[in-house]
């Protein structure tokens, strides 16, 4: 019988962030020795409930309750010491350290003299272990673990806290299949001892195999909750999704050059496996999966970053190998990565110096750098982009998240590339910005540069590609012509629903 009283609840809660609403009056229930699935596009809000909820970000507005009495997050400890805790995709423990101690990292038991008390932490240690089936020696170090025995740790230490809500973050993202079936085990022991839990998952399969209850977030906003007994897969995705993709997104019409990059039984060890998909003049590709969707390590892998994929890449049917970034370029294929600031741009230089570091072996004279046709080579794509800067010594760290995206695109717009490709290209930015990126793309397409978008937003997705491949565990799972766009049918074929169609 489901409870009717919650431990943890959120009732009208908000987190802004300048020119940001990433929670807006949102709502939420957790009821003990059940599962409640939050589920939500990326972007939707969710890592930031997380961060609320464990007293890493203070609400802007609204109000938490434990056992129906209101109560205050203001740092980690807090929420700790009433028994919140979180178990992430990515465990945060400590290689060099031993099971018990990475389990009381932070909580030490002590000794009536105040010094540690080791052997009631192993002790202890072991009990926790033990009461989650976990046969694992609590002297043993950590980085001689699988990562499903780290999840293990991982739950273990969270309930060294006397946890009263547990939330687990995409915690089967790593975990091989039988690791998986150990750690529904280890959900259910865990809504035996009465536990409260927020399940956060992109797999269908896993949410309607262990959620008792779901919540769903779009934007930023709860739009929709219930029992899991009483909806249907395709009904979650059509909450989830909501959204009118034409009117946001407007796609220019483009003529369909010819094929200029054909990828065949292209495969990578670990990562992904047997990709073969082809490219046009004029179109935009995009790829769309889930985390763990093998999408930007295919990518990274077409451009040279890692040099392990097997198969064949041709650029003007004429067969290329490219084992470094420096063998993409050459050949036309050049990368805007996900992750800008730390992989896109140097941001201690200014705009015009990052614009021109592709370039810098064809504008020097004598092994000195001509800086006025440097500074001339940086003014035509910073000009062509509407990169807003006072001017272009301007250093890049000051610009705005949309700017330091337009000069990593003007910084390979200057190679004269045949393919580029775009990870996330409008991830992090405003709205504004966001639309001149699709403005920009738009018109790179007519002059006949080819385009892969990579993007973890559907509506983003779906508005700009003439089609869209989809991935699933590292896997193309199926390719959908703009014709056949439905965003059901993508969202299913991404987390291997049956097919809304």
């Amino acid at each position: 019988m489901l409870e009717t009283k919650p431990v943890f609840s959120l009732r009208n809660v908000s987190k802004h962030f300048p020119g940001v609403k990433a929670l807006d009056k949102v709502q939420l229930d957790l009821y003990s020795g059940e599962v409640t699935a939050l589920i939500g596009e990326n972007g939707a809000g969710k890592s930031t409930l997380v961060k609320v909820m464990t007293g890493i970000y203070e609400i802007t507005e609204g109000q938490l309750f434990l056992d129906e009495k209101e109560i205050k997050l203001k740092t980690p400890d807090d929420a700790r010491s009433l028994g919140v805790t979180a178990i992430h995709q990515e465990t945060v423990l400590f290689d060099e350290l031993s099971v018990a101690e990475n389990i009381f990292a932070g909580n030490y038991m002590l000794k009536a003299s105040g010094s540690l008390d080791w052997k009631g932490m192993e002790q202890r240690s072991a009990e926790i272990l033990k009461s989650i089936d976990a046969p694992i020696d609590p002297k043993k170090m950590l980085k001689e673990l699988s990562i499903g025995q780290r999840h293990m740790v991982a739950i273990a230490r969270a309930l060294s806290f006397d946890a009263r809500v547990v939330i687990l973050d995409e915690p089967t993202a790593a975990l091989s299949h039988r690791e998986i079936e150990d750690f529904y085990q280890i959900v259910e022991r865990l809504k035996k001892k009465g536990c409260a839990i927020l399940f956060i998952s992109h797999k269908f399969d896993e949410i309607f195999r262990i959620a008792d209850r779901y919540n769903i977030f779009r934007d930023g906003c709860h739009v929709g909750q219930g029992l899991i007994s009483n909806v249907e897969e395709q009904e979650l995705v059509a909450m989830m999704v909501g959204r009118t993709i034409e009117n946001a997104y407007p796609k220019t019409a483009v003529n369909i050059g010819a094929k200029c990059l054909e990828v065949s039984q292209f495969s990578h060890p670990t990562e992904f496996d047997n990709i073969n998909f082809s490219l046009h003049k004029g179109e935009i590709l995009g790829f769309y999966g889930l985390v763990g969707s093998g999408r930007t390590e295919l990518m990274q892998s077409l451009f040279g970053v890692t040099n392990v994929a097997t198969g064949k890449i041709s650029v003007d049917d004429k067969v290329v190998s490219i084992r470094t970034p420096k063998d993409a370029v050459h050949s036309g294929i050049v990368y805007v990565p996900e992750e800008r600031q730390s992989q896109g741009v140097v941001l201690e230089f200014p705009i015009f110096q990052n614009i021109t570091l592709p370039k810098l072996s064809e504008i020097n004279k004598n092994g000195l750098i001509n800086e006025k046709s440097e500074y001339d080579l940086a003014d035509l794509y910073a000009k062509k982009l509407r990169v807003k800067a006072p001017n272009w010594h301007e250093k890049v760290e000051n610009l705005s998240g949309g700017n330091q995206q337009k000069v990593v695109i003007g910084k390979w717009l200057s190679t004269k590339p045949k393919v580029i490709i775009l990870d996330e290209p409008t991830k992090g930015i405003d709205i504004g910005s966001k639309a001149a990126v699709h403005e920009f793309m738009s018109e790179l397409v007519k002059e006949g540069l080819a385009v892969i978008m990579v993007s973890s937003e559907l509506p983003e997705v779906m508005g700009m590609s003439d089609r869209i491949i989809v991935m699933k565990e590292g896997l193309m799972v199926k390719e959908f012509k703009r014709s056949e766009f439905s965003a059901e049918d993508i969202v299913s074929a991404a987390t291997g629903l049956r097919s809304a169609s």
